[in-house]
């Protein structure tokens, strides 16, 4: 993999026990179901979308939804095994695409073997130092003759001790077998912010000694970036702190909030800007944005946005189509659904949505400033939004309009004349003059405008 590789990405993130209709409990005594083939026909639609990278959530044995991990050396038996996991990532690296598997260690399930020793021997078992705040004086929750660590409070998620040499010697030898294996290209670590930044240094050194170019994305919620993306630790993060403003913008009819948090990550004193952050509008773990937008209709200026900020772009499985999903009190079972591929595409509830997804796809994939170059606010209102995306060689000017009428722009602009060609709208021209240009926005769309000084 070079190096540049990812961050060109644009990613499709699965969640594989839900897409493949995996049932919500592992039955550790039924033979091994290989769900996972039924990935291989939606490999296409990924690539028509302009996907060249795969995040796969938790693939690997668990009691039930992926995160509660039982062993890290073999594949869920809900989904196949081993080998059907190697013949899925063969496809995917034939089609020149990458692929980023879940990695869980911040804890494990309570049918972890490790864990299984503990609940037998004790005080005498030979695993007692893998767990946070192991307590022999105090009962758990759940009714163990010991105290643990839960992962905030869910006490069916056993917190690992990752200072622990052996427990650490475990994680990577699992590693470097999935890189071995599987011929990973990197990990998405789930629950980053809550692990050790000495884990995720060692684990750095590890993975890159595997492999110089193999990518580290951290799930983070809150924080300073900077504080885990930078060379001794991981790649990139999750980037929280836009995904609310790219749909609350649309609305509360105020550009202001998403152009704000841009403009401090990303700006002229940017605190992120030599940083590629991982940007989505939804995953696996909140609502669809179909479900959080007022109005259907803003889900293309909302994608629009998505496809030419700062950063690398992800679509969750099934929102290319509009589906909506609301997180349950008790379960997040209706935001991971089983979809069939051919109904999704004769009864898709938005079937303009993934074409228009594959042109902003396409249009990044051909813009190298849209990918890797500079940020600059040019014009922010209620339902306008207009920044700049420069690099040496090519600038590229986008603007935004969530409102429901046509709307007239004439913006201030750092040329003192030239033309923009529209590659989003067929190749529409507009000609620069004394530093200003007219533009008309059509309702809820907007314009990728490639500028030329000729």
């Amino acid at each position: 993999m070079e190096t540049h590789r990812i961050k060109d990405a644009v990613f499709y993130h699965i969640y594989p026990l839900g897409l493949c209709g995996a049932p919500e409990r592992n039955e550790f005594g039924e033979p091994i179901v290989h769900r996972i083939t039924s990935l291989t026909p939606w490999l296409d639609h990924i690539q028509e979308l302009g996907v060249n990278a795969i995040y796969l959530g938790p693939v690997f044995q668990s009691s039930s939804h992926g995160y509660d991990t039982v062993d890290y050396y073999r594949v869920d038996k809900r989904l196949g095994d081993n080998e059907s996991l190697t013949h899925f990532t063969e496809l995917v690296h034939q089609r020149g695409m990458l692929l980023i598997l879940d990695a869980v260690f911040n804890h494990v399930g309570r049918d972890f073997w490790a864990f299984k020793d503990l609940q037998k021997n004790g005080a005498n078992s030979a695993y007692r130092d893998w767990f946070h705040n192991l307590r022999f004086d105090q009962h758990s929750p759940k009714g163990d003759p010991f105290s643990y660590e839960g992962w905030q409070g869910h006490y069916d998620l056993v917190k690992l001790n990752l200072s622990h040499p052996d427990v650490r010697a475990h994680l990577f030898d699992a590693v470097r077998m999935w890189n071995d294996q599987f011929g990973i290209d990197g990990l998405r670590l789930d629950a980053a912010d809550c692990i050790d930044l000495d884990f995720l240094r060692e684990l750095n050194r590890f993975t890159k000694s595997l492999n110089p170019q193999f990518w580290l994305m951290g799930e983070v919620v809150h924080g300073d970036y900077r504080q885990w993306v930078n060379p001794e630790t991981l790649d990139s993060v999750t980037n929280y702190e836009a995904y609310k403003g790219v749909y609350s913008s649309l609305n509360d009819a105020n550009y202001f909030e998403i152009a704000y948090a841009l403009n401090r990550q990303f700006g002229d004193h940017g605190v992120y800007q030599d940083k590629f952050l991982y940007n989505f509008v939804d995953n696996h773990d909140v609502d669809r944005v179909a479900s959080k937008l007022k109005n259907p209709a803003h889900l293309f200026p909302l994608y629009l946005l998505l496809f030419t900020m700062p950063g690398i772009p992800s679509i969750y499985y099934g929102s290319e189509w509009g589906i909506r999903g609301v997180k349950g009190q008790r379960s997040d079972a209706a935001l991971r659904p089983e979809l069939d591929l051919e109904r999704m595409k004769r009864q898709a509830p938005n079937p303009d949505l993934d074409g228009t997804i594959a042109t902003l796809s396409q249009i990044r994939q051909d813009h190298a400033p849209l990918i890797h170059g500079n940020y600059r606010q040019i014009f922010v209102d209620k339902e306008q939004f207009v920044f700049l995306r420069s690099l040496a060689g090519g600038e590229v000017l986008v603007a935004l309009n969530s409102s429901n009428e046509d709307i007239d722009l004439s913006l201030d602009l750092p040329w003192q004349t030239g033309r923009l060609r529209d590659v989003l709208n067929n190749n529409e021209v507009f000609t620069i003059e004394n530093k200003r240009v007219n533009l008309k926005l059509s309702p809820n769309w907007g314009r990728i405008l490639d500028y030329s000084n000729g």
